[in-house]
């Protein structure tokens, strides 16, 4: 087992860590300053350099390159910040892919060219009001009318809802009780009757837009079902490879956070010599590194291990989770080790900090990735409401 990348991976990563390096970061400033997420003409840039649907096919635009290959890229972007990353993220780990996957071909001609051009973002739309970790328990309902679908409900949690152009919306489809009516609809976001509530702001994610979504009888072509009534395990299997996106966001904070302290620690005189001198910093300081590396060895094996396809839930779920943890873990160690300067805003450390928070609410909490691992591990899954 050879973890060493070739030659045309380590010269991928490479280019992009310059691009990123050289004209990301006054961008990512002024996201985090502004709160508006980034600009038409960086996802044209990132269309331009092949960085949007870097593992889509060629047909559609994308690179034709592998989920592994999509990892190295982001990771590159999001150590700059996860808002300047959020486009490749959806376009290489979002609904993009579940698309990808089960869309039919004429759903894939319609929105997957569109993503990798950069004119469009598409989100995926899962949670409700009642409906979060509970995710079965969805009220949004869409019915079939000849030719449209019309779709009614109530949304919430959705990363870019009220910005991005379309939506994979999750929905009950049929009568049938609990995750066997579940399917999936691709929305755009001009839909007649499909409005957004007041966009939340949170502690991280700046630049991230978040909004209550409202369907009031919106019809879309029946061509834009991603998957019908039955198909919540298919959903649910591109799922993980989001997760996979996931935990290389946290990753990238992580590994982000541990260069910028390292730095530091080296530069930083107290008691007149550098910070790397005292014991007790070195000990954090090869903890923190311990825990950036074992993530990044499990994220890779569950991308890697899906080649082609998607992964696991055990292997993406035991990714995200401790990738979730250890990016908290590593920003609150760095923050203290910079002291005052790390609680400053002008310093990133803060930043990275309220931003690691948030991977591990988003895209199945913490506690819920456990109870994946736990049911992978003696091979059935739990039920909740017993």
């Amino acid at each position: 087992m050879d973890f060493t990348l070739t030659e045309e991976q380590r010269a991928l990563q490479d280019s992009v860590r310059q691009f990123a390096e050289k004209e990301l970061p006054d961008i990512a400033r002024e996201i985090e300053t502004n709160d508006e997420p980034p600009s038409i003409e960086l996802r044209k840039r990132y269309a331009e350099l092949g960085y949007l649907g870097v593992n889509l096919d060629t047909q559609y635009g994308g690179a034709g390159l592998s989920h592994f290959d999509a990892v190295l890229v982001l990771e590159e972007i999001a150590k700059i910040s996860i808002a300047v990353a959020f486009p490749v993220f959806e376009s290489c780990f979002g609904p993009c892919l579940a698309v990808a996957h089960f869309g039919s071909e004429q759903l894939k001609e319609k929105i997957l060219p569109q993503v990798c051009s950069g004119d469009v973002v598409v989100a995926v739309s899962m949670s409700e009001p009642n409906a979060g970790s509970a995710l079965t328990d969805l009220k949004t309902q869409a019915r079939i009318e000849g030719d449209r679908v019309i779709l009614n409900g109530s949304k919430r949690w959705c990363s870019g809802a009220g910005h991005s152009e379309a939506y994979i919306v999750y929905c009950r489809m049929s009568d049938a009780p609990g995750a066997k009516a579940i399917g999936a609809v691709l929305v755009p976001k001009e839909s007649a009757g499909f409005t957004f509530g007041k966009r939340d702001h949170h502690m991280g994610f700046r630049g991230i837009y978040s909004a209550d979504m409202y369907l009031d009888n919106v019809e879309v072509p029946a061509e834009n079902i991603l998957v019908p009534a039955g198909g919540f395990g298919k959903l649910m299997d591109a799922f993980d490879l989001e997760r996979c996106g996931n935990t290389t966001m946290s990753l990238a904070i992580a590994q982000s956070a541990f260069e910028y302290v390292l730095n530091y620690t080296q530069e930083r005189l107290q008691f007149g010599k550098p910070l790397v001198d005292f014991q007790a910093v070195q000990l954090q300081l090869a903890e923190m590194k311990m825990q950036v590396e074992a993530s990044r060895l499990l994220l890779y094996r569950a991308v890697i291990n899906a080649q082609r396809g998607l992964p696991s839930i055990a292997e993406s779920s035991v990714a995200k989770c401790f990738a979730n943890e250890t990016v908290r873990e590593v920003t609150g160690k760095a923050m203290q080790l910079m002291g005052g300067y790390g609680y400053s805003k002008e310093f990133p450390l803060e930043q990275k900090l309220r931003d690691a928070w948030g991977w591990g609410i988003a895209g199945g909490a913490i506690d819920i990735q456990k109870m994946n691992i736990t049911s992978a591990l003696i091979g059935r899954r739990f039920n909740q409401r017993n």
